[in-house]
């Protein structure tokens, strides 16, 4: 599958502004690593400029893990992302593109509240996944009070079964119907990750054929979080973000088994080999 010309740089007079700016909000004691992968990736895709938003009390750790990145110290309460800091997204927000939200956030009551209210509050187009969707499980109503057009979703089965609440067997027995009936119902693009992850956008459908087992091992979602996010904020829609986003995830993560194996594959090295799969795509 060849990548849209959008993401050919072909035109020398440009600057970092031009490929967009991504917020990644999340982080935790002991999930300082989601919000480094996820940020990385992003990067990695031609994002412009990535800022983290994390704890204010872990922010020591990510300027230590990240290079690149730029990190946004935020309100918390004892580690983990309080609700007080809607305000400080909320005011840098007019300066970003794209929120990538919920990656190793966690599930405290504060940080959930924080969750809903920036999906709710914001105009900004956001890429939600993990402890987000958490947090949408248990207000649903949210998404259709929200004032972005762009959303994203990209839940696992678990996630998914919680947002239909229904059981994860059943999911499987109509997996493509309910992703693109959940898609329209709620008017965003859906990413139901797994073997043959499906995207939808209510109207639009795609199922990715990239991709091994060996993906399957921890901060891989995060990573792909990122790479959609990067390419959202380059100005892809919703749905060809979420598209070429896990062809790109899947292709990468092919390239990195071919070399390592699918046993030794960790989710950095999905990031590691993004450029061979840009390579076999443009």
């Amino acid at each position: 599958m060849r990548l849209p010309a959008q993401l050919h740089r072909n035109n020398p007079d440009t600057h970092k502004g031009d490929y967009g700016y991504v917020l990644v909000v999340g982080g935790s004691p002991g999930l300082t690593g989601a919000v480094c992968l996820c940020a990385q990736a992003a990067l990695r895709v031609g994002a412009g400029l990535v800022r983290v938003g994390i704890p204010r009390s872990l922010n020591s750790i990510f300027e230590i893990k990240l290079t690149e990145a730029m990190s946004l110290p935020l309100e918390e309460d004892n580690g983990y992302l309080s609700l007080k800091a809607f305000s400080q997204i909320e005011g840098i927000s007019d300066k970003i593109d794209v929120i990538a939200l919920g990656c190793g956030a966690s599930t405290n009551s504060s940080t959930q509240e924080l969750i809903l209210k920036v999906i709710e509050k914001i105009d900004k187009p956001m890429v939600v996944d993990a402890d987000g969707i958490n947090a949408l499980a248990k207000d649903l109503e949210v998404l259709r009070r929200r004032k972005t057009k762009s959303l994203i979703l990209t839940p696992h089965l678990g996630e998914f079964s919680r947002l239909l609440k229904q059981d994860k067997e059943a999911i499987k027995q109509a997996r493509k119907k309910l992703v693109k009936d959940f898609a329209f119902q709620y008017n965003l693009t859906l990413v139901l990750k797994g073997r043959h992850t499906l995207v939808s956008d209510g109207k639009k459908f795609f199922e990715n054929t990239t991709g091994n087992p060996g993906m399957a091992t921890a901060g891989s979602g995060d990573v792909l979080t990122g790479i959609v996010s990067g390419l959202l904020a380059q100005g892809l829609s919703s749905f060809e973000s979420a598209k070429f986003g896990v062809y790109l995830h899947g292709l990468a993560g092919d390239c990195a088994a071919k070399d390592k194996t699918q046993n030794c594959l960790i989710a950095s090295d999905i990031i590691d080999y993004l450029p061979k799969a840009f390579k076999r795509s443009l």
